[in-house]
């Protein structure tokens, strides 16, 4: 439990009087992984469940997930992050996570086929596991979920995606903070593509990409509007070709809200703010974390 001051100690506090089975670990550094590895150091029982805030478990998540890893003898189960809104912003979130054009392909954001997995949302662990590859990184603030995922698999042992396993997750309710989310995400999976080779993807290249030959794009239309006639014909057919690109951009904006059936128009309309909120600070951040690491970049949307 890391320190706060929105209440959240007292509430815990409280549970803890009323039911024994609970019990509170402080965390005074507040960073998620060390907070994890505390819980795991003070727990007994031979299953690890981890569950983050602002989730909502079906009610039979955990008997679904014991039994699955059990049955498949995975050493670390992962389900569908599934993402949900109280407010009509956050159901146009919910909705570009659910898009292939939101967050990518990985197996939680979609409904995969069950089988092994490059990594688990949340997870449901062997306890033993942990002794055999070691804790969370503690230097790892955002992504260390991927990289216990990559020791797991890298020990010979399996991560199991189970997609009938499903956690409620509510995201950010603002431009604001899901602008800063997305950046501190992109920043933590470009110090992990800089950290480890199997951390490196062309669906990583992507955003950066888009963002690039989308700027390159507007630049060339603001250019062409000035100057006009008077650019030379080589450069001005390189700009045609630049500005194609945020023409591609707005087409995959429309097709993302053509292909959403999720709340009607006027919401799925606010993908068309939603989604570059996701990729371009996302993209910028993945650059940075690229070339200068993450240095500490901490998303202090939900920290108070």
């Amino acid at each position: 439990m890391g320190p706060s001051t929105d209440g959240t100690e007292e509430l815990v506090a409280q549970l803890c009087a009323e039911d024994s089975r609970i019990k509170a670990v402080p965390n005074p550094q507040g960073r998620t992984p060390i907070g994890l590895n505390l819980a795991i150091r003070a727990s007994s029982h031979e299953v690890v469940i981890r569950v983050d805030a602002h989730s909502e478990l079906e009610p039979d998540y955990t008997s679904r997930g014991v039994q699955t890893l059990l049955r498949t003898g995975a050493h670390d189960v992962g389900g569908l992050m599934d993402a949900r809104g109280r407010s009509p912003f956050q159901r146009a979130v919910a909705a570009a996570y659910h898009s292939p054009l939101g967050l990518g392909g990985a197996a939680y954001h979609s409904s995969a086929p069950e089988g092994p997995a490059e990594s688990a949302y949340l997870g449901i662990f062997q306890r033993s596991v942990f002794d055999e590859v070691g804790y969370f990184d503690e230097t790892l603030w955002r992504g260390q979920d991927w990289e216990m995922c990559l020791r797991i698999r890298q020990a010979g042992l399996t991560v199991w995606f189970d997609p009938e396993l499903r956690t409620g997750y509510f995201p950010r309710e603002s431009f604001r903070k899901l602008s800063a989310q997305s950046y501190a995400s992109g920043v933590w999976r470009g110090e992990l593509a800089k950290r480890y080779s199997e951390g490196k993807s062309m669906r990583h290249q992507l955003p950066p990409l888009m963002v690039a030959g989308t700027t390159l794009g507007l630049a060339a239309l603001l250019i062409d509007a000035l100057l006009g006639k008077s650019i030379p014909t080589v450069p001005r057919r390189l700009m045609k070709l630049a500005k194609l690109a945020p023409v591609a951009y707005v087409g995959l904006l429309a097709v993302a809200i053509a292909k959403t059936n999720e709340g009607p128009a006027r919401e799925r309309l606010l993908l068309l703010g939603v989604l570059p909120s996701i990729h371009f600070p996302w993209a910028f951040g993945f650059v940075k974390g690229r070339v200068r690491g993450a240095n500490g970049t901490l998303d202090k949307g939900r920290v108070r």
